[in-house]
């Protein structure tokens, strides 16, 4: 049998995924029930997780969830949908973030938009994958992570808010992978590139910087996401970070921001 040809058991791998409405979060949510496997899909747009099922392969796999995971309530309900739909979830990946605005630099970003990116990113994606952890080594389970960090957990982006959370996800892997990896439970992160999905709208020309020669689209990050998350194909790997960016990183193409006095 080849080794790619079943990377995940869809008798007992279900899976829930944040901000699945869109971009790189739909397309690895897509790729999951794709592989039989009963996926969340959770975003706070009920009309993007609707038109995200609607588009999988196989929609019946798909279970939708709204609500706003900035709201630790949110995150308790999300949990809770999911044990009831699922039974017990054994992949997650946290792809939910707030939308970024060119505009929200140091000087210019408000606390609310501050206070949200950390508590979508970094504040959900801790409680949710410690909840998660905690039933999986009660019923002595193994699981599987998978965060999206940035290329600017370590490179400025002109937006502290986005760069500090992703920095912090990017830690958070690292302590949890060390942390779980004795209940077999793999933590790692995945850090995508110039992707031109989920709201971000990058300037063609950005392409002259990136080895390869194009913009990332969603689609090229699931197989990665997929052959991480699978406990057959990267079963003795945690901690983590997988670099999906056309060779972007290979530069620093950011200038400093012009601020306004």
């Amino acid at each position: 049998m080849s080794l790619f040809s079943a990377p995940f058991d869809p008798a007992a791998d279900t899976a829930l995924v944040t901000g699945a409405g869109n971009g790189i979060g739909r397309a690895i949510a897509q790729a999951l029930v794709g592989e039989g496997v009963r996926t969340v899909f959770a975003d706070v747009s009920a009309e993007r997780v609707s038109a995200a099922i609607a588009a999988s392969a196989r929609p019946e796999l798909a279970v939708p969830w709204v609500g706003d995971l900035a709201k630790l309530e949110a995150c308790d309900a999300l949990l809770a949908a999911s044990r009831a739909a699922l039974g017990g979830v054994t992949h997650f990946v946290h792809s939910a973030s707030p939308p970024r605005r060119e505009a929200d630099h140091a000087l210019a970003v408000d606390r609310r938009t501050w206070q949200e990116m950390h508590a979508v990113n970094l504040d959900a994606g801790f409680h949710l994958a410690r909840e998660l952890a905690k039933g999986l080594i009660a019923a002595k389970r193994p699981g599987s992570f998978l965060f999206l960090t940035s290329l600017h957990a370590g490179t400025p982006r002109n937006l502290p808010h986005y760069s500090t959370a992703k920095a912090g996800m990017a830690m958070l892997v690292k302590e949890l992978a060390k942390s779980f990896g004795r209940h077999n439970i793999r933590v790692n992160a995945l850090v995508p590139g110039a992707i031109a999905a989920g709201g971000f709208v990058a300037d063609a020309s950005l392409a002259r910087h990136i080895p390869l020669g194009r913009l990332g689209e969603a689609n090229d990050l699931a197989p990665m996401a997929l052959s991480v998350l699978s406990n057959k194909i990267s079963g003795y790997v945690t901690g983590a970070a997988f670099v999906v960016d056309g060779g972007l990183s290979l530069t620093n193409w950011f200038e400093a921001p012009v601020l306004d006095e």
